[in-house]
């Protein structure tokens, strides 16, 4: 029978090899990496090397960059697949979905498929997984940043059909959907897993803990089976230790990094859909005045950003979404920096009595990017330009996501937090939900007339949602100003000649295994 569940209230290049990592290799006397010499020279073995050992394989963790670059449809899938590309959903699991009634969502699932395990996949499993993903015990990650408060029931009326009810319509639940990744309906849903069972293309073969991940084929796919027969992942923190990898053949693919870190020729820049952002925390004078947030907002330099310190990796942001993304408004142009408009902005606000001699705290989280320290100190110097007092404070993560979530640390005074955010579903909603609308998960404050005009955009379908959406983005400086956004990011993934591989938007937070082929089997 259909079970009701409520969301739990918990959200969430170029450039010589860098002395360090000749350093690494000079003492050592041996190989940065610990893949075998039967491994490297197996030409159906892909070797991977990122920066984290992923905190888990949990499916429904798939939402952390370091778990979904490993577990998204390389080992589970979801029943709806999106597009990085196009945007488009296309089908996976489920063949089909259509929206039967206001409130109601119906599914058809795809037959003839099993699990790496030998079950067969059918409805049920569908069911089980989507209310799994809502289970508040678990916890899972996917829950928080995908889904809202609203009350859903799922059930599973036949083997091929899944219906969803919705407490009030829902027009993009298919794109909701598209974040859940499937498992068997044996799986526990007390606890989460550390070896996922799925129906993708790989499966786990083992985990060394503090070395490496290997996958294998999943010898009951039923796609067509990739190049690669098997996988290795492993870890270096690094980003000029991950390129020597690649340059002395320890590794076949290198992610997250920076032009500086010495991938030379092999290194691919491509549009990822990061977007970099000081957001202003509007309930501390001087940061209430809105005449102080503007100042800010014209104080940033950002082409000088973008090409002197991301070396033209990125362009200049007026939004926090990147294009692709439902709602992008390619009318928006960036701040001017005007540093002359900024000191004017605040003369008048300290005459008016805003405390603007009053400490700002500028909080960054160390290596969030390449050059974000950088970044933060030429935020800081255009601030003193303009009389304002700015403290700067690196973090590690833990210490900046009490700043950067709900609840936020009390008595923290004003604060200005270097924040980067990626719309991984595609949809302004899932930033604005976040980031602008009053109570979001990561946003200080916001205005009532503001939060209703994101309501209405959200209800909306089609051309009218988009257009509705591109209108939210616009009016936030004007209605509330609580970002200054500073630029639209690129990525370096450093990739071996033997591998053809082409990055897109998503690969930060799922590369697909079965994208991946010899170089001599087709031009990248």
């Amino acid at each position: 029978m259909p079970i009701a569940f409520e969301r739990s209230p918990r959200r969430r290049t170029a450039g010589a090899l860098s002395l360090a990592a000749t350093a690494i290799l000079a003492v050592s006397g041996c190989s940065v990496a610990n893949t075998t010499q039967s491994e490297a020279a197996n030409p159906n073995t892909l070797r991977i090397v990122v920066p984290t050992e992923p905190p888990t394989l949990e499916p429904c963790d798939a939402s952390l960059t370091a778990t979904g670059v490993v577990v998204r449809s390389n080992i589970t899938e979801p029943l709806i697949e999106r597009d990085p590309n196009s945007g488009d959903l296309q089908p996976k699991l489920a063949t089909g979905w259509t929206q039967v009634e206001p409130n109601l969502w119906r599914l058809t699932m795809a037959s003839g498929i099993k699990f790496s395990n030998g079950a067969p996949f059918d409805a049920r499993d569908a069911a089980f997984s989507i209310k799994r993903t809502f289970n508040g015990a678990i916890g899972c990650d996917v829950n928080g940043y995908v889904f809202d408060d609203s009350k859903i029931t799922v059930s599973a009326p036949d083997a091929t059909t899944v219906e969803l009810r919705t407490e009030t319509p829902d027009p993009i639940l298919p794109l909701r959907l598209s974040f859940i990744e499937v498992v068997p309906r044996t799986t526990t849903d007390s606890d989460k897993v550390r070896e996922p069972v799925g129906t993708g293309p790989y499966m786990v073969d083992f985990w060394d803990s503090g070395q490496r991940i290997a996958l294998k084929l999943n010898p009951n796919y039923h796609g067509a089976s990739p190049d690669y027969s098997r996988v290795i992942y492993q870890w270096r923190a690094e980003g000029s230790v991950r390129a020597a990898m690649i340059t002395n053949d320890e590794a076949d693919l290198a992610t997250s990094l920076g032009p500086e870190d010495g991938a030379g020729d092999l290194g691919v820049a491509y549009t990822n859909n990061e977007t970099t952002a000081l957001r202003m925390q509007g309930t501390d004078a001087p940061l209430t005045d809105r005449r102080v947030r503007e100042a800010i907002d014209y104080s940033i330099d950002r082409d000088g950003i973008v090409k002197a310190l991301f070396q033209g990796l990125g362009r200049p942001a007026a939004q926090l979404v990147a294009p692709g993304v439902v709602g992008y408004n390619e009318q928006l142009t960036p701040t001017p920096y005007d540093l002359a408009k900024a000191k004017e902005l605040i003369d008048e606000a300290r005459a008016d009595g805003v405390p603007v001699d009053r400490t700002i705290r500028l909080i960054g989280r160390t290596g969030q990017f390449p050059k974000i320290n950088e970044t933060v100190e030429a935020i800081q110097y255009s601030l003193s330009k303009i009389g304002l007092n700015v403290k700067i404070e690196m973090m590690d993560t833990s210490g900046q996501m009490q700043y950067q979530m709900r609840p936020f640390v009390a008595g923290s005074g004003p604060v200005l937090l270097l924040v980067q955010h990626g719309n991984q579903a595609g949809d302004t909603q899932f930033t604005v939900d976040q980031y602008m609308i009053s109570d979001g998960y990561q946003s200080t404050f916001g205005v009532a007339d503001y939060d209703s005009e994101i309501r209405a955009a959200e209800a909306l379908t089609g051309a009218p949602r988009q257009d509705a959406l591109a209108k939210v983005l616009a009016d936030e400086p004007e209605k509330v100003h609580q970002y200054a956004y500073i630029a639209h990011m690129q990525a370096v993934l450093a990739k071996s000649a033997k591998v053809a591989y082409q990055p897109n938007s998503a690969t930060g937070d799922e590369m697909r295994l079965a994208e991946m082929s010899h170089a001599t089997a087709r031009n990248d």
